[in-house]
């Protein structure tokens, strides 16, 4: 036994030193950092961490989080947002689809993808989403196989550079946007998600996180901000981001002192402080970015950043939006992968690509599992803080918050639920868990999740008793005999 396993160390090791050489010969990667720097002239104001929080005046808020899960995760998200599409809500003043109603968007991975589209062309992107994307063969001008060739790349840096992706978003997708697109629109306030690799926090593509490195958001390519978040380690080389801050006008804001000095402060916002000091202090020069899915893969963090951050029991809202506010409806829309393979059932195993998979997808769900559970926290405790604070404000603050007649101050409920595979049957969770998680898929997969996720809304309790507060009902739609998914053909790489 132990010079079988000595032959296969042997083997392995002649095969990394082989591919070391290689990796000298498989040329350079393309991964030049493009973001501009801020200008001289920049107001404090124009960047402070909330200002992306657009101004309503409605009596509730919808945000959705899409997870990763490459084209699988956003099919199923489609999905969710078709039924919002088809749900129909009446007020007294007026009768309106959910979907017009959507505030906040975050995205992943794949889930980046929908949420990016969707910011920009709102209701439109309903129309197109299906065939300009989920349809098509993302992966055409990419190398995905893992060849003895592609490995020596990886061992370089990544078998591809941060370039093609973006160049064949912005060809089938976003038309060369920049967030100056997404920026000054009423709603949705679209947030995209990495993961900075180095402080191992996610990176939120916003301006007070560009801010800190001194550059514009506003003329930051869309498309290279959802290749980032999509960028799989290996497969894809680290998106780089450049940091200004050498002649930086800006300071930081000040709730970043106030929670690296409070031994209490929640981890996620401590780590997340920690880095824009990093940044704003010139600690790091480039800022390296992989698929958000590593250390955030429900998109969760921008939000509970923003919340965390806040020193008033309203924000990230202002006050007259806190006032106004009755229901806040917020769905995580998960797409992850649940366990899988045989080796569970033998003493061998896992090895090779499953130990890898394996290794990925522990550390992708128990962050997923763990930024769930504190932003579940977080909500029920601005819920609690945002009724203590609306039910002690003087009758001359009502006024001036525009309280409207017979207000009350109780009147403010959150409704936080997730959106899954598991909540639709064990059979066909089986069968949406076994379709790929790249960024190819067959048709009739496709077709499978965009329903999957369409009923899995339509289904779930927190949407149901959120509609139920409303007056509203789910948007009906008749059974449809479930058919597995024709199995994908085995592929080497995945996309999150």
């Amino acid at each position: 036994m132990f010079g079988c396993g000595f032959q296969r160390l042997l083997r392995a090791g002649r095969i990394y030193a082989c591919a070391a050489v290689l990796a000298g010969c498989a040329g350079i990667i393309h991964n030049e950092p493009i973001n501009a720097p801020l200008a001289a002239d920049v107001k404090e104001s124009d960047v402070a961490l909330g200002r992306d929080v657009n101004t309503y005046y409605d009596d509730m808020v919808i945000a959705l989080a899409f997870s990763g899960g490459g084209t699988r995760a956003a099919a199923f998200s489609f999905g969710v947002l078709q039924g919002f599409n088809d749900t129909q809500v009446q007020t007294s003043a007026s009768s309106f689809s959910l979907i017009d109603h959507i505030d906040f968007v975050s995205g992943v991975s794949g889930g980046s993808i929908l949420a990016a589209y969707y910011g920009l062309k709102k209701r439109a992107a309903m129309n197109d989403f299906k065939e300009r994307f989920l349809l098509r063969n993302a992966e055409e001008g990419l190398s995905m196989n893992l060849s003895f060739f592609n490995i020596s790349k990886g061992l370089e840096g990544g078998i591809n550079d941060p370039t093609a992706f973006p160049k064949w978003l912005d060809a089938n997708l976003y038309g060369g946007a920049t967030f100056k697109s997404l920026l000054f629109e009423r709603r949705p306030t679209v947030w995209i998600n990495a993961s900075d690799i180095y402080n191992r926090t996610p990176f939120v593509f916003d301006r007070a996180t560009f801010a800190a490195l001194c550059s514009d958001l506003s003329t930051y390519p869309v498309s290279q901000a959802v290749a980032a978040s999509a960028a799989v380690p290996v497969i894809f080389a680290p998106v780089v981001i450049q940091n200004y801050t050498g002649g930086c006008p800006l300071p930081l804001p000040s709730w970043v002192d106030r929670v690296r000095n409070d031994p209490d402060a929640a981890p996620l916002i401590k780590s997340f402080a920690d880095a824009l000091e990093r940044y704003h202090s010139g600690e790091v020069k480039y800022v390296k970015l992989l698929d958000g899915g590593i250390v955030d893969n429900y998109g969760l963090a921008a939000f509970t950043v923003r919340r965390l951050a806040s020193n008033t029991p309203y924000g990230p809202l202002e006050p007259d939006q806190a006032v106004k506010l009755r229901r806040f409806l917020f769905i995580v829309v998960d797409s992850g992968r649940a366990p899988s393979g045989a080796w569970a059932q033998t003493i061998p195993g896992p090895s090779g690509t499953e130990l890898i998979q394996a290794a990925s997808d522990t550390a992708t769900q128990s962050g997923a599992v763990g930024t769930y559970s504190a932003f579940q926290d977080t909500m029920d405790d601005w819920q609690d803080d945002l009724v203590k604070w609306r039910c002690h404000l003087s009758e001359a603050d009502r006024r001036k918050y525009g309280a409207p007649p017979g207000w009350n101050c109780k009147d403010v409920k959150f409704f936080v639920g997730r959106i899954a595979f598991d909540q639709l049957g064990p059979e066909r969770a089986a069968a949406l868990n076994a379709v790929q998680t790249s960024l190819r898929l067959p048709a009739d997969q496709v077709e499978e999740l965009i329903s999957a996720g369409h009923d899995a809304l339509k289904t779930s309790p927190v949407f149901r008793d959120f509609l139920g507060s409303l007056g509203g009902a789910p948007p009906r739609r008749s059974p449809v005999a479930m058919q597995p998914p024709t199995p994908a053909p085995p592929q080497e790489a995945q996309a999150r």
